[in-house]
C-alpha cells in the first residue's frame, strides 16, 4: 500500500512541477513568483522519492509522528509566502495611488489647456470656422 501511495506523491508532485514550468512558458505566471513554486515543487517531490527523510528530520526536530514535520514546513511557507505577496501587494498599492495622482493632475492641465485654446480657424488665416464649409469647398475646386 505504500509503495502506491509513493507512486502517487510523486506522480503529483511531478504534475505541479510541470503547471509550474508551463505557467511560466506561457507568461501567465512571473519568474520572480515561480520561483518560491519551483522550490515547493521540487521539495515535495524529493521528498516523495526519499520518504526516509522526512523520517530522520522528524528523528532530529523530536517529532514522533513525521507527517506532522512536514505539515509544519508547509504551514511555515504559506505564511511566507502570504507576506511576501503582501509587501507585493502594498508596493503595487501605492504605485497604483500615485498613477492615480498623475493622472489626475494630468487631466486637470488638459483640461485648463483645453479651456484656454483659441481654434484653429482663427490661428490660420483664411481657414474656414465651419468643417462643412471647409468640405465643400474641396468639392468645388
Amino acid at each position: 500500500m505504500t509503495d502506491i501511495v509513493q507512486i502517487a506523491a510523486i506522480g503529483v508532485s511531478a504534475a505541479l512541477l510541470a503547471v509550474v514550468i508551463d505557467l511560466v512558458r506561457r507568461g501567465r505566471l512571473r519568474e520572480e513568483y515561480a520561483f518560491v513554486w519551483l522550490v515547493g515543487a521540487v521539495g515535495l517531490l524529493a521528498l516523495s522519492i526519499w520518504r526516509h527523510t522526512l523520517d530522520v528530520a522528524a528523528m532530529w526536530l523530536g517529532v514522533y509522528y513525521p507527517p506532522a514535520v512536514l505539515l509544519l514546513v508547509v504551514i511555515l511557507a504559506v505564511f511566507l509566502s502570504s507576506l511576501v505577496f503582501a509587501v507585493v501587494i502594498s508596493t503595487q498599492r501605492r504605485h497604483i495611488d500615485r498613477l492615480v495622482q498623475d493622472v489626475a493632475l494630468l487631466d486637470a492641465e488638459v483640461r485648463a489647456l483645453q479651456s484656454r485654446a483659441v481654434p484653429a480657424a482663427k490661428v490660420i488665416d483664411g481657414a474656414p470656422a465651419d468643417a462643412g464649409q471647409a468640405a465643400g469647398e474641396r468639392h468645388i475646386r
